[in-house]
């Protein structure tokens, strides 16, 4: 009877220092974060829409492509002289992490050109190359070109027309 005593002490002692709970278990997983070359975009070149000749009595448009060039259109009453002027679709280089996308944002709205003395025309339909979504080298860089389209009325007053604010274009990854 002792020895079943013993025994019985002996595995009450075991069970109770056996405090396991088998409800539960535990993983750990490692944090990490990849820091990328934040966007950016610089202007390299305005836009210049070049030398632009007016009807007395039709409106028209000057239409520049992002390649830099010139066509008319819109009612007949604008003329693009062989004497050009400077003609430049507006180019900005985008840098970031290498071979990322971004998404190409142009202005949505009106954007008005005025000269010395008040008189203005408006600039719509921008266009860009790349057209909405772009691609970085391998090196983290792009050119963006930016064309639009001038409104001229009739009897347009002779002058140079600038806008103060600029032509906002935005970029974004994607």
């Amino acid at each position: 009877m002792k020895n079943l005593t013993k025994i019985f002490a002996t595995a009450a002692i075991i069970i109770a220092g056996t405090n396991v709970s088998f409800a539960q278990a535990t993983a750990t997983a490692s944090a990490s974060a990849t820091i990328i070359t934040p966007i950016s975009i610089v202007k390299t070149v305005d836009m210049s829409f070049g030398n632009v000749a007016v009807s007395a009595s039709l409106a028209g448009t000057a239409i520049l492509a992002p390649a830099g060039t010139r066509t008319t259109g819109g009612g007949g009453g604008v003329t693009l002289p062989a004497t050009t002027g400077t003609v430049s679709a507006a180019s900005f280089t985008v840098s970031g992490q290498g071979s990322y996308t971004y998404a190409i944002t142009l202005p949505s709205t009106t954007v008005v050109i005025t000269d010395a003395t008040s008189d203005h025309m408006n600039v719509t339909a921008f266009t860009s190359s790349p057209s909405a979504t772009g691609l970085l080298s391998a090196g983290g860089t792009q050119t963006l070109t930016v064309g639009a389209t001038l409104s001229v009325t009739a009897a347009q007053p002779a002058g140079t027309y600038t806008n103060a604010t600029g032509v906002p274009v935005t970029v974004n990854y994607n």
